[in-house]
């Protein structure tokens, strides 16, 4: 559309019952925050909507962990949150965006919000009238307290080992090891989390079920279509859940803090509407509150999300990998049940995907693997996490931005260690991109300024047409990768902008030329590389805007230009005939070095004022018991002891034969000749990597003393090495030359 597309951007609703962690914004909260800034800058009507996701068992169990009430949590963490992502950046203050109204904006809400609350039960209502829910007995755990009573205990109060990848700690219907979701019922040892030496049994209840089973071939039908958009991990999440049969899923709990069923009748007390079914229609209620408080009318919100003649929207849903099926399956599942019902069919017709006036679903799902912390998941319940807000008291946002941006988990997990962040920070973001503003800067303060642009007398395109048209087709290159998710492709794209500026400063030497007499020899030519320079560095301040919002109006600013960064349209950036500014002769620079020792020093000091007994928030500051201090290591470091290191057997084996996996996607059964009578086998997530003709006969190193464990039904004996160079390039470790299979690796 020549006045812009309409795109929501839905970003996952982070529970309200601690902070924000770094893995949180790498997987949910800043590719939003980038993409949003990118769809503006085209000319695009963007509405981004999410908020505190404030009902449900995470919220209770750190309220009774606290002997606090639930609102007392929620009300504390939705400020917290909402305070560390504006002072990261993420564009969700102003409400309404600068361009107009009529461009969209944002909301941060809340599921407590009484609008939020009435919208769900009305929906709750009418599908329930159209025969969308059956009523079910279902056996649930049961606490029996031993002075008397007892309670049913929701699937976050209980935990236990994994009916499918058989790992501990497991909670009540979902695996952080694995992903695999599942009755509580199904958990195997199950003990109550609240209070470990009760004793537990299994009770009858009766609840609601939404007929997912009713949407079966629709859904397959949609995921059909998305097979070419979808990432890998979404396909296979999908088509995982589609394969096993949809069966209809609880839709009310035994829960007192929630969203209260809306029928009448004794048998509701005490039960309210399951938060996998309520919050997810956020992204719904939260569009229609925005344009109720925001908008151009009440109605407006349907520009975004009904297709008609004049608005086919776009919608874009950001949310870690675990979350997939949510918004793959189930939040379908619920707005092709409202269309049904708005278009008064019920449960006995046929289901359809959305057509002409109906609610739209997702475009794609964009969805991000995990950021590990030095090796392991980041955990809000565990603590072992750098959390968003204390990270930001000391650093600056745009390098956390760049280090996530240019680090993102796209395809495979990623890690964060302080010192690759140190790494990243100093010798990337600081020696290419800050050097060559900083050359710019400085070089140009040096010449005479007599109230105009020094630089304005050795302006000459013609010279640097070879330079306009590789930075053309380097744009082309950013706007493709940032069309197709691909934010740390693009960000490199971007620093490849810069670094082409300090090779063309370093080939014109303009510092040779700044007191040289004019008409000098090579003086028009070297100036010229510097007054393009300039030209380059508006480049980079519109690029980098995306990214890095922050730094990017800094430089907008020291450049003398006027207005904001942010406000700039996408392909401004290519004005190459735009009016050069006097530039700010008091500039900083954009970045300040940092210190591995001192953040590793001031870590350790954080890690032993820390408070273990704040669950669910963990904002270093609190103190601690002393004899705890030496065991604790820095978040993001961590030291291995050489005899620990020692007890790691490393081997040489053989790769004989490569079978696809029966039960994943991702995996190989490899058979290794390990030097023994009998082969190895080992399950590998290395597909993506290697074709099973590129893997046979290669000589590998593995670790042989890994305790055996079932992947998905088959038993692996091991771990193959491979180096990730974190920008989705893996290969897997393999030995010069010829030796015996079997022998030891030191």
């Amino acid at each position: 559309m020549s006045d812009g597309d309409h795109v929501l951007i839905c970003v996952a609703w982070p529970y309200a019952n601690g902070p924000l962690h770094l893995g949180h914004v790498a997987g949910c909260y800043l590719p939003p925050d980038i993409h949003a800034r990118f769809e503006r800058a085209l000319g695009n009507r963007v509405l981004m909507v999410s908020g505190s996701d404030e009902h449900g068992t995470p919220i209770t169990v750190s309220a009774e962990q606290e002997g606090i009430e639930p609102q007392d949590i929620v009300d504390r963490f939705h400020e917290i949150n909402s305070k560390a992502l504006l002072d990261l950046g993420c564009t969700w203050m102003p409400n309404v965006d600068g361009r107009g109204v009529e461009y969209g904006g944002s909301l941060f809400n809340r599921t407590t919000d009484l609008e939020h609350k009435k919208r769900v039960q009305s929906n709750f209502k009418d599908l329930y009238d159209a025969g969308f829910f059956e009523m079910r007995a279902m056996e649930q755990y049961y606490e029996l307290n031993p002075s008397g009573g007892g309670r049913f205990l929701p699937d976050r109060y209980i935990e236990g080992t994994c009916p499918n990848c058989e790992a501990d700690g497991a909670r009540g219907d979902q695996c952080d090891s694995c992903g695999a979701t599942y009755e509580s019922s199904e958990l195997r040892n199950p003990i109550s989390k609240m209070n470990p030496t009760f004793e537990v049994e299994i009770r009858e209840t009766e609840h609601l079920f939404y007929r997912l089973d009713l949407f079966q071939e629709a859904l397959q039908l949609h995921a059909d279509q998305r097979q070419s958009v979808w990432k890998p991990n979404v396909r296979a999440m999908t088509k995982q859940w589609l394969d096993m049969g949809l069966r209809p899923r609880a839709v009310t709990r035994d829960l007192t803090w929630g969203i209260n069923v809306p029928i009448d009748g004794d048998d509701w007390i005490g039960k309210c509407i399951y938060v996998w079914f309520e919050a997810v229609q956020g992204y719904l209620t939260c569009s229609q509150i925005w344009s109720e408080k925001y908008g151009e009318d009440s109605a407006a919100w349907e520009s975004w999300w009904t297709n008609n003649e004049q608005s086919n929207p776009r919608h874009y849903y950001f949310l870690g990998k675990d979350n997939v099926p949510f918004h793959t399956v189930i939040w379908p599942a619920i707005l092709m049940g409202l269309n049904h019902v708005r278009n008064g069919k019920t449960a006995n017709d046929p289901v359809e995907l959305p057509g002409m006036g109906d609610l739209h679903l997702e475009d794609n799902v964009p969805a991000m693997e995990y950021l590990m912390l030095a090796g392991g998941q980041f955990s809000k319940s565990r603590k072992h996490a750098i959390w968003l807000p204390s990270f930001l008291e000391r650093f600056d946002p745009d390098t956390l931005r760049y280090y996530l941006s240019i680090n993102m988990p796209e395809g495979h997990d990623t890690d964060f260690t302080w010192n690759e962040f140190v790494d990243r920070i100093n010798n990337e973001l600081i020696a290419t991109y800050g050097n060559f503003v900083n050359r710019v800067m400085s070089l140009t303060a040096r010449l005479p300024n007599e109230g105009v642009s020094p630089l304005i007398q050795f302006d000459d395109n013609v010279l640097h047409a070879d330079d306009i048209v590789f930075l053309d087709t380097l744009h082309s290159k950013i706007t493709d990768s940032l069309k197709r998710h691909r934010y740390k492709e693009a960000l490199r794209f971007a620093m490849n902008a810069a670094q082409h500026g300090n090779q063309l400063l370093q080939n014109a030497a303009p510092w040779k030329h700044l007191k040289s007499e004019e008409g000098a020899d090579g003086r028009h030519e070297s100036l010229s590389s510097l007054a393009f320079g300039w030209r380059l560095c508006r480049y980079l301040a519109v690029v980098t805007q995306p990214f890095l919002p922050f730094s990017s109006q800094k430089l907008w600013a020291m450049l003398g230009l006027e207005g904001e960064a942010h406000l700039q349209s996408w392909d401004s950036a290519l004005n190459w005939t735009a009016d050069i500014c006097p530039t700010d002769e008091n500039y900083q620079p954009l970045f300040k070095r940092l210190d591995l020792d001192e953040i590793v020093q001031q870590e350790q000091s954080l890690v032993e004022e820390s408070e273990p007994s704040a669950i669910g928030h963990g904002v270093k500051g609190g103190k601690k018991e002393k004899k705890n201090m030496k065991e604790e290591q820095p978040e993001g470091i961590v030291y291995l002891e050489f005899e620990t290191f020692m007890e790691v057997e490393l081997r040489v084996g053989k790769i004989v034969s490569v079978e696809e996996h029966p039960n994943a996607d991702r995996l190989y059964v490899v058979k290794l000749d390990d030097g023994t009578d009998s082969q190895r086998t080992i399950c590998a997530g290395i597909k993506e990597y290697y074709s099973s003709e590129e893997l046979m006969g290669k000589t590998v190193v593995f670790v042989a003393n890994l305790k055996p464990r079932p992947l998905r039904g088959v038993v692996s004996e091991g771990m193959m090495l491979a180096a990730d160079d974190g920008d989705g390039a893996v290969k897997l470790v393999t030995i010069d030359g010829d030796i015996s299979t079997g022998s030891l690796v030191r």
